[in-house]
C-alpha cells in the first residue's frame, strides 16, 4: 500500500483508547491529523496514585471492592497495560479473592469479561443503594478499596465507611473533562466551519453526543452542521453513522465488513487518497 497516500489531508481525530493507534495508521500515509477531546471521561492526569493503589490492592490491601462503574474498572486495567503490564495477572488474580461489590449491572460486566463476577450488586445502582446494601454488612476492621467515579469524593459513602469502622481505600483511575476541553471542542468547531480540514473521523457514539452537547451548549449548532457539511465524515460502523444520520449528517465513509481502525483508515484512504 502507498504509505503517502494521504499526504496533506487534514483528518480530525477525537480521542478515544485506540488515539495513537489511529493517528499513527493516517499519519504514516501522510495525513496531518488533528487531535481533539471529543470525550467526557479522561484518564487520570498523574498514573501514579493509581498505580500505587494497583500494586497495594495486588498485595492484599482490601478485602473488599466497592465498584461504580464499568468505565472505572476498564480505566484500572488500562492504566495497567499502559504503564505496567506485569500488574494484570496479580491484580485480575486478586479481583478473583475479595468481595466486589457492583453498583449496578456495569461494573458486573466487566468483571465478566474477565471470567469474574460480583459477590453483591447493589440495586438501585445508586450511591443510596450501596450504602443500603452495606447497612446489612460487617464492615469494622474490613479494609474496603472504592473505585471513585472521576474526582467525586463521595463523602456520603466515606462517612457512612468511617462509622461503620471500615478502612477506606480509594482510588479515582479517571476524570471528567473540564472547561478547558471544551474550549477545545469550540476550536474544532471553528476551523470545521472555516473549511480548514478534509475529514473527521468519528469512532465512538459518545463523541458525536459530546460534539453536539458543546455547540448546542454554546450556540453554535449551526455552526457545527455547516462544519460537518464541508467536510467528509467517516464513521466506524452502523451505530455511530445511525447517530449522526439523527443529526442530519451523513457519513461518507463507513467500513465494509470490519468496525475498527485499520478498516477504517483503509475506507479514508479510498476516498480521500491521491
Amino acid at each position: 500500500m502507498n504509505e503517502v497516500n494521504l499526504q496533506g489531508r487534514r483528518i480530525a481525530v477525537p480521542e478515544s483508547r485506540e488515539l495513537d493507534v489511529f493517528a499513527g495508521l493516517l499519519e504514516r500515509r501522510g495525513a496531518q491529523v488533528l487531535r481533539c477531546p471529543l470525550i467526557d471521561i479522561l484518564d487520570a492526569p498523574d498514573p501514579a496514585p493509581v498505580l500505587a493503589w494497583i500494586r497495594a490492592f495486588n498485595a492484599g490491601s482490601c478485602d473488599d471492592l466497592i465498584l461504580f462503574t464499568g468505565e472505572g474498572l476498564r480505566r484500572l486495567l488500562g492504566a495497567i497495560e499502559r504503564h505496567e503490564p506485569a500488574l494484570r495477572e496479580p491484580f485480575v488474580a486478586r479481583l478473583g479473592q475479595v468481595r466486589k461489590i457492583s453498583r449496578g449491572p456495569k461494573p458486573a460486566r466487566v468483571l465478566r469479561e474477565l471470567g469474574l463476577r460480583p459477590e453483591l450488586m447493589a440495586e438501585p445502582a445508586t450511591t443510596a443503594g450501596v450504602i443500603d446494601l452495606l447497612r446489612g454488612l460487617h464492615l469494622e476492621g474490613r479494609r474496603v478499596g472504592v473505585q471513585l467515579y472521576g474526582a467525586e469524593p463521595n463523602l456520603p459513602l466515606m462517612e457512612h465507611l468511617r462509622v461503620a469502622e471500615a478502612t477506606v481505600l480509594p482510588v479515582a483511575p479517571y476524570v471528567y473533562a473540564d472547561a478547558a476541553a471544551d474550549a477545545e471542542v469550540l476550536a474544532l468547531i471553528d476551523r470545521l466551519d472555516l473549511g480548514e480540514l478534509d475529514a473527521i473521523a468519528f469512532t465512538s457514539m459518545q463523541q458525536v453526543e459530546r460534539l453536539f452537547r458543546v455547540a448546542d451548549g454554546s450556540g453554535r449548532h449551526d455552526a457545527l452542521l455547516r462544519g460537518l457539511r464541508r467536510v467528509v465524515v467517516a464513521s466506524v460502523g452502523p451505530v455511530v453513522a445511525d447517530l449522526l444520520a439523527a443529526r442530519g449528517i451523513d457519513s461518507q465513509v463507513i467500513p465494509a465488513d470490519s468496525f475498527y481502525m485499520k478498516p477504517l483508515t483503509q475506507a479514508l484512504v479510498e476516498k480521500l487518497g491521491r
